[in-house]
């Protein structure tokens, strides 16, 4: 147990940050976590306080991403920072702006306040959207020591949102020069359970599924990974001494919609299960689509593509174990049902 150490979770509303959040307070620590607007404290606080009772170790604090205001008073006497927040979108916006200039400066705020209070270590949440293989085509395998190109052609604004703020962080940190330590999590797609109604967009795979958003199942794939799983490689890089100035992908198994699709179909409840097809669409179709569908629009280069990340350095390094991916999907989808969103 942590004996009272103190940890800040930034984005402590999300998905990933509520977990982390739900895993920290699990495991004994005095929470801190932010929010763009305290406004949002009751309804995150019920939902952590559904999974975990916080009792009084569980503070909000306001600060935003785009602003100085806060961020010094959130990390004060912590002894660990969780950066996990971070703008996410699917669709490609008008300006790549949008998602890099909160991505990069949020980093450097979050790092910069860290830094100035002597925290032990952050870790920041990043993405394998920053360990693209950016110069193959086709099919590709790709582990920490892969670095994307945010300036090749075709790299999406989140993979240069992600890319960029990753490398400020480190920059920050060298730069520096103290006891604060780093560590990055790089999860793939993230899903598992919901504890609100105000999910992560990585959850819209499994949504689009079960409402029939989809024309049918495209020859598009990911490796799947829990965001329960992502949250416990955070705490464990968060501990370790051996985990001091690395990066750890977060992944699991790689699934294809259709393996989404099948274990969907047949682990959801009846009524559930027949709103799910198993139909394949052609590449073509669903082109046309994301003519009208931004959010589609952003995957299609990816049809047919195996783009695969492997997770052997955390599983070595720290011990830890993606779970299967069935209770991933299926906790996914039952939990999407309670919240009366699919």
């Amino acid at each position: 147990m942590a004996g009272g150490e103190t940890v800040l979770v930034t984005g402590g509303s999300g998905f990933i940050g509520s977990w982390c959040v739900i895993g920290l307070l699990q495991q004994g620590y005095v929470v801190r976590t932010t929010v763009r607007d305290l406004a949002k404290e009751p309804a995150a606080r019920a939902a952590i306080a559904g999974v975990v009772d916080p009792g009084n170790r569980l503070s909000f604090h306001a600060a935003n991403l785009s602003h100085d205001d806060g961020w010094d008073a959130a990390v004060d006497g912590c002894d660990y920072v969780l950066h996990v927040a971070s703008p996410l979108g699917v669709a490609e916006p008008k300006d790549p702006d949008v998602l890099i200039k909160p991505a990069r400066e949020g980093a450097r705020r979050a790092i910069s306040a860290a830094i100035k209070a002597g925290v032990k270590r952050v870790v920041q949440t990043s993405s394998v959207a920053a360990t693209i293989k950016t110069a193959d085509k086709g099919d590709w395998t790709a582990d920490e020591t892969q670095w994307t190109d945010p300036k090749a052609k075709g790299v999406s604004a989140y993979a240069q949102s992600k890319t960029l703020a990753e490398r400020a962080a480190w920059e920050l940190i060298e730069t520096a020069g103290g006891k604060t330590t780093l560590a990055t999590v790089n999860p793939t797609l993230v899903l598992g359970p919901v504890i609100s109604a105000d999910f992560s967009d990585s959850v819209q795979v499994v949504e689009r599924l079960m409402t029939g958003r989809v024309p049918g199942v495209p020859r598009l794939g990911f490796n799947i990974v829990d965001v329960r799983d992502v949250a416990d490689l955070h705490i464990r890089a968060m501990t370790a001494p051996q985990a001091a100035g690395q990066r750890f992908i977060a992944a699991g198994n790689y699934a294809w919609m259709a393996d989404l699709a099948a274990v969907l179909k047949a682990g959801l409840p009846a009524a559930a299960a027949a709103k799910i097809t198993t139909r394949k669409v052609p590449d073509v179709v669903l082109r046309l689509v994301g003519l009208f569908d931004k959010e589609l629009a952003s995957v299609t280069p990816n049809l047919g593509h195996k783009h695969d990340f492997v997770s052997a350095k955390a599983q070595t390094l720290l011990g830890w174990k993606p779970r299967p991916l069935a209770e991933t999907v299926l906790d996914c989808g039952n939990s999407l049902l309670a919240k009366g969103v699919a």
